[in-house]
């Protein structure tokens, strides 16, 4: 049976987005995993869906699953292709602000025009335990262990665990080992996302993410909301903060604890087709 679905990417974090508004999606592991693959499937860091709302009050869900074909709570990236997606559909008009429902729970919507969208990412949290993390106390920064070198992280959840690391040169060869492994350290009991910023002045970084299930991506929303937001809890950054990432710029505002993040980026249609694959 063809599948169709949309092709999309926000600052080249990209996703294959699947309509299933008449019900929930259901597809195996292995069958997302041949669909993501960049040589003989689709090609994708993502796969989104498009269903409806499971909590009764949100306008529709949306699930998301990683390349490796495992869940995912949150995707920043994807949300505002969601957003876009759902505008070329004719469910949201632009300027309007709509609630839809991650497995992370509701995000707050708002397109700006049809290629531009504003997300709020709710309140960073930064309890080890709701991470999850395995560390004592709830500090700004952590020492880890990462294949013999000690790593001062900061860690956050944005609905999916992040841990921050501040560097000065983001091609340093050795990021290439660290990334993988910080991913997969063991005190991230169920993963995280590996984020390496330099920071340009405190309007300005740049970052480049590993994350879980993906690899390296070219954008990561909620890497860059992560980023964000352990700068700005250390006071290193400002409340608003340019982001850039391989495949574009994030803007970023925070004031701080109590209050919720905001993001606004790209949300760019590439391509429509069927998948025809088993």
């Amino acid at each position: 049976m063809a599948l169709r679905f949309s092709k999309m990417h926000g600052s080249g974090n990209d996703f294959a987005v699947i309509d299933s508004r008449d019900g929930a999606l259901a597809l195996s592991p292995a069958c997302i995993r041949a669909m993501a693959d960049r040589n003989t499937g689709i090609g994708f860091d993502q796969l989104l869906s498009v269903e409806p709302a499971r909590d009764g009050v949100s306008a529709f869900y949306y699930g998301i699953w990683n390349a490796d074909g495992s869940p995912s709570g949150q995707c920043g990236n994807g949300v505002r292709c969601i957003a876009a997606w759902l505008q070329r559909a004719g469910a949201l008009a632009i300027g309007e602000t709509a609630q839809i429902q991650s497995p992370s729970g509701p995000v707050a919507v708002r397109l700006v025009d049809t290629q531009r969208v504003t997300v709020d990412m709710g309140e960073p949290i930064f309890e080890p335990a709701r991470i999850p993390f395995e560390a004592p106390n709830n500090a700004d920064r952590h020492m880890l262990d990462v294949h013999g070198q000690a790593l001062e992280i900061g860690v956050v959840s944005m609905g999916n665990p992040h841990a921050v690391v501040v560097v000065e040169d983001l091609e340093a060869p050795a990021l290439a080992r660290l990334g993988p492994a910080l991913t997969a350290h063991a005190r991230f009991p169920e993963g995280v996302n590996a984020g390496f910023v330099q920071k340009l002045s405190p309007q300005h970084v740049r970052l480049r993410v590993h994350e879980r299930g993906s690899g390296w991506t070219l954008a990561c929303g909620t890497g860059a909301c992560a980023a964000m937001a352990v700068l700005r809890r250390r006071g290193e950054v400002d409340a608003q903060v340019r982001v850039d990432l391989p495949g574009g710029t994030l803007e970023i505002e925070w004031i701080g604890p109590g209050e919720r993040l905001w993001m606004t980026g790209p949300a760019t249609f590439v391509y429509e087709g069927e998948w025809l694959g088993d």
